[in-house]
């Protein structure tokens, strides 16, 4: 073995970190923060986040979860949730697929008087229900919104997103990005990754050229067919 050859970098897999440290707090969650913060208040017991792909609802849920000894559950995987203890369920509107099961685990959630954490694009209101119990209880589900993300939320979520998976991009770049890139924390998310595997065929480095590749890409993307 050679060994003065250089080693090549190996990709990892990363898993996203849903600290409460690293939760960005903005106007833009400020009133689902509030919610999560009292949730005694919550009529029935149940409470709901709505917003676009990205927008921080699953982190609030991880961060709630936590705090009230909550399991954490998946909307489409519902079969074997835990009984005795409060509920927060992600993508909760894919739960719809067994509308009798979540009116169930709504039900026994209330006559135990534990509390039930929904997350979703749409809110509760606005799903297409068929059974008319279960769609009088979602409707009586107060819900907050999280709003489009901030210029400053962006860039602290960017710098965050880079540092999670230790890529060293300089400032300059960092701020070229974001004045290109759609004003999505989806979209930062995607670029992160697509960063990361720059940079490990760039030799763990992000240049302009670099970075204004990785954005390439999404523009390519965005590009209509002909």
């Amino acid at each position: 073995m050679n060994g003065g050859a250089s080693q090549l970098p190996l990709p990892f897999l990363h898993r996203p970190d849903y600290a409460e440290a690293g939760f960005v707090p903005a106007s833009s969650n400020e009133a689902a923060r509030a919610w999560l913060a009292r949730t005694p208040d919550w009529p029935s017991g149940r409470f709901a986040l709505w917003g676009e792909a990205g927008c921080g609802k699953t982190h609030l849920l991880h961060i709630w979860a936590r705090r009230a000894g909550a399991a954490l559950l998946q909307g489409g995987a519902l079969a074997d949730a835990p009984v005795g203890v409060p509920l927060a369920i992600d993508a909760a509107d894919a739960a719809l697929a067994d509308e009798r099961r979540l009116l169930h685990l709504l039900n026994t959630a209330a006559e135990e008087c534990l509390p039930v954490l929904l997350a979703a694009r749409l809110p509760p209101s606005r799903w297409k229900v068929t059974l008319p119990d279960l769609g009088s209880r979602l409707r009586a589900t107060p819900a907050a919104r999280i709003d489009a993300a901030e210029d400053d939320l962006l860039r602290v979520l960017l710098r965050r997103l880079l540092a999670e998976r230790q890529i060293s991009v300089a400032a300059s770049i960092q701020d070229w990005l974001l004045l290109r890139l759609p004003r999505s924390p989806s979209v930062l998310r995607e670029a992160a990754a697509r960063l990361d595997a720059a940079s490990l065929a760039a030799g763990g480095k992000v240049s302009r050229a670099v970075a204004a590749a990785v954005l390439a890409e999404f523009e390519g993307a965005a590009q209509p067919d002909c």
